[in-house]
């Protein structure tokens, strides 16, 4: 057993009995900590190279540093890194194999810092990175939705308010509007990493150091935007990680309501689309069946999330300045969130792209709910009707098409004028689907023309971020 691991038994010369294995399990995080072990690595080769440049360590400890840690990075990617749970933590594991490696060198490494600046330091490492990947694939799934709108710009769809047949809409307007919201998605996402890639090293225990560190130079190092302003709230913040979480929490949310959709669509009371047979599971007991576990199962994982974002606000609402044992407990809420909404994201991209639309089923579902009830009254207005009184004179003409058991647009024009007699044989332009599509040709409607715009505005937008 080496030195350190002896000493990390009983902390130091302070106590007089060692930690108890009971103690031990309990406070131990490197079985699920070691996932920072690369950012680990990183942060202190940067730190190693200031400490060089500062002359607080001589140019053959940082080669030995850097020796030593280049084998380390190559036991860990291979899988041959032999973690321990007597060195509790990512930090202490490769320490000590550092020093087994390169000796004092190895030792005087943390030099300058604490591992409370040290954790810091490597989950906002770690959690850039991923950041990056989540903000990747958020491009992709708004990718593959523009596809799908784009094939489908003349589809007619019932839109719905309070689960009632509103109004027609294009099915590819629908789709874009998932776009909209991913695209937030990932603009938060890159605020959160800006906020993210700041520098606590060099904060070292609560109160910086006597140590002659250039912190700016280690910020440079690792590209990170700024260096951590005051090191109290340096070692103690987890506002980055809360935030990402929050802003995990509402990508999640948003898949949740697509998800929602698709399995509304799916139904054979809805018949709108069809999953792929890959996504989709049969039953046990039912033969006929054909079930969306991909969606229903991400709807459930939103909660997951958004409870995860709970617990990272719990676990920081009591904690006084500055570090806490408590805040050992941000990582697996936050990795499991970054899992979660990877794994999601990615499916999701797969799935949309094998979604088969049913355009016939979703336009007999428009005709059945007098989606075009308001182009009536919209009509009417032009012909110099007043609103108020036109939403009346609509509402006679809807309860006549469903004792006639017909869509207004079938309503004989005689029938129609016995409403208001200025009602014309061009009514039945205003009440067809179609027409009721074309005439919503305003910035953000649903009109084919403003579709397509919106698609091409949304490919020429994705192409900057891929």
């Amino acid at each position: 057993m080496s030195q350190l691991e002896k000493k990390t038994e009983a902390w130091s010369a302070l106590f007089s009995e060692p930690m108890s294995e009971l103690v031990k399990r309990y406070t131990a995080s490197v079985f699920f900590d070691k996932r920072l072990a690369l950012a680990d690595i990183q942060g202190s080769l940067a730190h190693a190279a200031m400490l060089a440049k500062q002359g607080v360590i001589s140019a053959k400890d940082h080669e030995d540093i850097q020796r030593g840690m280049a084998q380390i990075r190559g036991e860990v990617e291979s899988g041959a890194f032999e973690w321990k749970l007597d060195l509790e933590d990512v930090h202490l594991n490769i320490e000590a194999r550092l020093t087994q490696l390169v000796g004092d060198a190895g030792k005087r490494l943390h030099t300058g810092r604490s591992r409370n600046d040290q954790v810091a330091t490597d989950v906002r490492l770690w959690l850039r990175g991923e950041i990056d990947l989540i903000s990747g694939l958020l491009v992709e799934l708004q990718e593959k939705l523009v596809d799908i709108a784009d094939k489908n710009v003349d589809t007619v769809m019932p839109g719905f308010t309070h689960l009632q047949v509103a109004q027609p809409v294009s099915f590819g307007h629908h789709m874009l509007a998932y776009v909209e919201m991913f695209a937030r998605d990932h603009d938060r996402m890159q605020d959160v990493r800006r906020r993210t890639n700041q520098l606590p090293l060099g904060s070292a225990a609560l109160a910086g150091t006597t140590y002659p560190l250039d912190r700016e130079f280690v910020a440079q190092q690792l590209g990170m935007e700024g260096v951590c302003q005051n090191s109290l709230d340096a070692v103690s913040d987890r506002d980055f990680a809360i935030e990402f979480t929050a802003a995990a929490s509402i990508a999640m949310v948003h898949v949740s309501r697509l998800s929602e959709e698709l399995v509304i669509w799916m139904s054979q009371n809805f018949g709108f689309i069809k999953i792929a047979d890959r996504f989709t599971t049969g039953s046990s007991i039912m033969p006929q069946k054909k079930n969306p576990d991909v969606p229903e199962l991400a709807r459930g994982k939103a909660g997951r999330v958004v409870g995860h974002l709970m617990a990272l606000i719990t676990l920081m609402k009591g904690q006084p300045l500055a570090y806490n044992k408590d805040n050992q407990e941000d990582k697996e809420p936050l990795f499991d969130t970054v899992d979660t909404l990877k794994d999601t994201l990615r499916i999701f991209a797969e799935m949309v792209e094998g979604i088969t639309v049913k355009p016939q089923a979703m336009e007999q579902a428009a005709l059945k709910g007098y989606a075009t009830a308001t182009d009536l009254a919209d009509y009417l207005v032009k012909k110099g009707l007043p609103f108020r009184d036109a939403h009346e004179v609509v509402a006679h003409a809807v309860k006549a098409a469903t004792s006639h058991n017909c869509d207004l647009s079938e309503l004989p024009l005689a029938v129609l004028q016995q409403f208001n007699p200025s009602i014309q044989k061009d009514v039945y332009d205003a009440l067809s689907l179609r027409g009721s599509l074309g005439a919503r040709n305003t910035l953000g409607g649903t009109a084919p023309a403003q579709v397509k715009a919106q698609v091409e505005r949304h490919r020429a937008r994705l192409s900057q971020q891929t």
